[in-house]
């Protein structure tokens, strides 16, 4: 089967696109999440930042590893408490950059950043 050529652009950016997604779900922690306090009312607790690294292959088509937040935070979660202030941020620093360049985006890593307050 063979494309017209006037295809081959959106094909290409939906391939872009599709690439290196990640979905971080609350409900597999087990404990009560959210990602914001009301206003002028901070969460009570514990702060935390944990880092992760998530790795991906061949240009985001496959998930090599995933952070989690779940183990990071078993021990801390483990009286039944629950996260507030969720925060997550993915970026790529300058070596992520630089490993995605050398392999020509064979291996695709990204720093995941974890913040937010373990309540009791």
């Amino acid at each position: 089967m063979r494309l017209p050529h006037r295809a081959m652009p959106g094909l290409l950016i939906v391939l872009l696109l599709a690439g290196c997604a990640q979905i971080f779900d609350a409900t597999t922690l087990g404990v009560p999440v959210t990602l914001a306090s009301p206003a002028g009312q901070p969460a009570q607790g514990d702060r935390f930042s944990v880092s992760s690294k998530s790795v991906f292959g061949f240009w985001g088509l496959l998930r090599f590893k995933e952070p989690s937040l779940r183990k990071a935070l078993a021990a801390q979660l483990a009286g039944g408490g629950g996260v507030a202030d969720v925060r997550i941020r993915v970026r790529s620093r300058w070596s992520d950059v630089l490993i995605t360049g050398l392999t020509l985006g064979l291996i695709v890593p990204r720093s995941v950043t974890f913040e937010g307050v373990v309540t009791k």
